[in-house]
C-alpha cells in the first residue's frame, strides 16, 4: 500500500548529560535555578503561556529568554538547562577568570567554539516503520473514506498516506490516533506528533510519539533506548517543517504553507498532488509561533503562498516579511482570503482553511487547471448569504491615491481632538503608551495604503480607538 521514501537512519550516541553539584560560590546548591512561584511565560517552542524561565540565584537576574522548562512536559517537552548546554561552565570560568587575572572574556565566537550544542538525536526509522500500518483502526483515515460530507477516493487516500508517511498508534491509550512524522530535507525523522481526533476529525489529544514510549518503559521501570536517551536531549523536539522531505524531490513546486499538519494533508486531497509541477506542495509549521526563519531554511529559493489561521493574519505577515528578507531567492505572500470572506463568528472561533475546505466537493477543486481557493471556497456561505458577492479575487495592490477607505472622518476627528498621552489600554492585547505616535503612524500608513489589505488592520485600530474616545 506504501511506497516508503528512502530514509535514511543517522543516530547520534548518548551525550551524557553534565550536571554540576557545585554552585560558583563552592555550596552544595545550583546558582541556577527555576524560577519559583506561579510566574509564567510564552514557551518558545509551543507558543503557550506554560514556560517556566531560570534565574540566576547570586543576582536574581533572569537568564536568556530560551532557557526555561515548559510545563506541557507531554504536549510539548521543551527544556533549556543552563547545565547541559555549556552556558554555566562558561559563566564559572568567565569569573574564575576575572578573579586570578587570566582567562578569556565571553565572545560569542568563543562560546560557539568551547561550548557547541550537541548534536541533535533522530527518531530512527525502525520506529516510523512501525506506525505504517493498522489505517482500519485509524479513526482520522476512516472519517475521509466514509463519514464526511464528500469521501475521498480511496487510491487518493493510499498516495497521500505514502506522501507524508502517515501511521497509526496502534496500542495503549492513543489507540486508533494517526501519527503526523517531521521528516526533514535529508529524511530524518525530527519527531512524530500523535493526534486523537472524533468522528468529524476534530482534535480530541495531542500527544508525541517519543513520549508514549517514554512512558511505556518509565512506567515498567525499564531503561530507555540509546536512541530516545539522545532524543531526549534535543532542545526542540519539532524542528523542521512537516512535509519538508519531498521539497528535494519535488523542486519547482510552489508551497503551500499552513499551521497544522491536518490542514496540509487536507491542501493536498483537495488541490492535487505535487507530480503535477503547478500544484502546491503542502508543508505544515507546526503551530501559530513556529513560523521562524530557522525552521523556513529549507524553503529558500521557493515561492511560499501562507494560509495563516483565522486572527493569525497580522502575526504571520510580520513574520514572513523578516524570513524573506533572509532567504535569497524567496518570495513570501500571505494569503488575507480568510480574513476578508469569513464571517465574525468563525473569526472568533479560529477556524482554518481545513473546516472550510471540508465542506467543499473535492471534485470540483481538481477540475481546475490550476486550482485556486479563492473561487470555490466560500460558495456554501454566499448561498447562505453569510457573505457579500465574492467576485473574481485580484492579485494586485490597489492603485496609490485611489479613496477605498472613507478616512477623512478619521483625519478630522484626531486633528481637532487633544489626545491623552497614555498609556490606554485599547483591548486584552492592546496597551497603547505614545497616543500622538500611534495616531500618526496609523494615519499616515492607511493613507499611503489606502484599500490594501494587508494594512486594514491599522484602520481598525483608529476606528477602534476613535470609539474609545468618544465613549470617554
Amino acid at each position: 500500500m506504501l511506497i516508503m521514501s528512502n530514509l535514511t537512519n543517522n543516530l547520534v550516541p548518548p551525550v551524557p548529560l553534565v550536571h554540576s553539584t557545585n554552585g560558583t560560590n563552592g555550596t552544595n546548591e545550583h546558582r541556577y535555578i527555576l524560577e519559583k512561584g506561579s510566574k509564567k511565560y510564552h514557551c518558545p517552542e509551543c507558543g503557550k503561556k506554560r514556560f517556566v524561565r531560570y534565574i540566576d540565584t547570586e543576582t536574581d537576574d533572569y537568564l536568556p529568554e530560551q532557557y526555561g522548562r515548559c510545563d506541557r512536559e507531554t504536549k510539548c517537552g521543551y527544556h533549556l538547562n543552563p547545565y547541559t548546554d555549556g552556558y554555566a561552565k562558561m559563566i564559572r570560568e568567565q569569573k574564575q577568570g576575572q578573579n586570578t587575572g587570566k582567562g578569556r572574556s565571553y565572545s560569542p565566537k568563543f562560546q560557539k567554539k568551547q561550548y557547541a550544542k550537541p548534536k541533535p538525536g533522530f527518531i530512527p526509522v525502525e520506529i516510523l516503520k512501525q506506525t505504517l500500518q493498522g489505517y482500519e483502526e485509524n479513526v482520522f483515515i476512516q472519517n475521509l473514506l466514509s463519514c464526511v460530507s464528500f469521501p475521498f477516493d480511496p487510491k487518493d487516500i493510499e498516495k497521500v498516506i505514502s506522501l507524508y508517511h502517515l501511521g497509526t498508534v496502534n496500542n495503549g491509550y492513543r489507540i486508533g490516533a494517526i501519527t503526523f512524522p517531521f521528516i526533514d530535507i535529508g529524511n530524518k525523522v525530527r519527531a512524530i506528533q500523535v493526534k486523537q481526533f472524533n468522528e468529524t476529525n476534530h482534535t480530541m489529544g495531542t500527544d508525541f510519539l517519543h513520549s508514549i514510549i517514554e512512558k511505556h518503559f518509565t512506567n515498567r521501570n525499564k531503561s530507555l533506548p540509546g536512541w530516545l536517551e539522545a532524543y531526549l536531549k534535543n532542545d526542540l523536539k519539532v524542528s523542521c517543517l512537516f512535509g519538508e522531505h519531498f521539497l528535494s524531490k519535488y523542486p519547482s513546486n510552489p508551497v503551500a504553507l499552513v499551521e497544522a499538519p491536518k490542514t496540509a494533508v487536507y491542501g493536498t486531497l483537495y488541490f492535487g498532488f505535487p507530480d503535477n509541477p503547478d500544484n502546491y506542495l503542502w508543508l505544515a509549521v507546526y503551530n501559530i509561533s513556529s513560523l521562524n526563519l530557522k525552521r523556513c531554511q529549507a524553503l529558500k529559493g521557493r515561492d511560499v503562498y501562507l494560509f495563516p489561521d483565522l486572527g493569525a493574519f497580522e502575526l504571520w505577515s510580520n513574520k514572513s516579511k523578516k524570513i524573506e528578507k533572509q532567504l535569497t531567492g524567496s518570495r513570501f505572500i500571505v494569503s488575507n482570503l480568510l480574513e476578508r470572506l469569513a464571517p465574525e463568528t468563525d473569526k472568533q472561533k479560529g477556524l482554518d482553511l481545513a473546516d472550510y475546505l471540508i465542506k467543499q466537493d473535492w471534485r470540483r477543486f481538481r477540475k481546475q487547471a490550476k486550482p485556486t481557493p479563492v473561487k470555490t471556497l466560500f460558495s456554501e456561505y454566499y448561498k447562505k448569504g453569510e457573505i457579500g458577492q465574492i467576485g473574481q479575487y485580484k492579485k494586485e495592490i490597489p492603485k496609490m491615491g485611489k479613496e477605498l477607505w472613507s478616512i477623512k472622518e478619521l483625519e478630522i476627528f484626531f486633528s481637532s481632538t487633544q489626545l491623552p498621552p497614555g498609556p490606554i489600554k485599547l483591548d486584552q492585547c492592546t496597551t497603547l503608551t505614545n497616543i500622538p505616535l500611534f495616531v500618526e503612524t496609523h494615519l499616515t500608513t492607511i493613507k499611503r495604503y489606502n484599500g490594501n489589505d494587508t494594512f486594514l488592520p491599522y484602520l481598525h485600530r483608529l476606528q477602534e480607538y476613535k470609539q474609545v474616545l468618544e465613549a470617554n
